[in-house]
């Protein structure tokens, strides 16, 4: 198991001489931001790659889909693509999204967030039926 955390980005969030050490990976804070993100009112999905958007058609999906994170020592930027439901405000959403991210990463990892960058990727307009 160890092996393979290597592999993958991950970063010490402690380290204690009596206890040992604790480690997060990059995939993990990305959800954290992923779904706090979705949880916003007026955000009608992550907007994700294509490998993620094929996953997704499979039935596959990804908490992390559209985010991608930047951890560089204890501080990390946070890049959220997402799909806003039509009639939302764009702005406001946007810093409701940055607020909430910033809120979650924050708190769950003991890391300080510099930024979260949101790209708008589409808009969803509801179906009447």
């Amino acid at each position: 198991m160890e092996r393979a955390m290597e592999n993958s980005s991950s970063y010490i969030l402690k380290e204690d001489v009596h206890f040992g050490t604790v480690k997060i990976a990059d995939d993990v804070v990305a959800m954290i931001a992923g779904l706090a993100a979705s949880e916003v009112d007026g955000v009608s999905s992550m907007a994700g790659n294509v490998g993620n958007e094929i996953l997704s058609t499979i039935g596959i999906k990804s908490a992390a889909k559209g985010v991608r994170v930047e951890i560089t020592g204890k501080e990390v930027k946070v890049y959220v693509a997402i799909v806003v439901d039509y009639g939302y405000n764009i702005p406001l959403i946007s810093t409701k999204v940055q607020d909430k991210v910033k809120q979650a990463v924050e708190s769950m990892t003991g890391l300080n967030v510099t930024d979260v960058n949101i790209r708008v990727a589409g808009i969803k307009v509801a179906q009447n039926k």
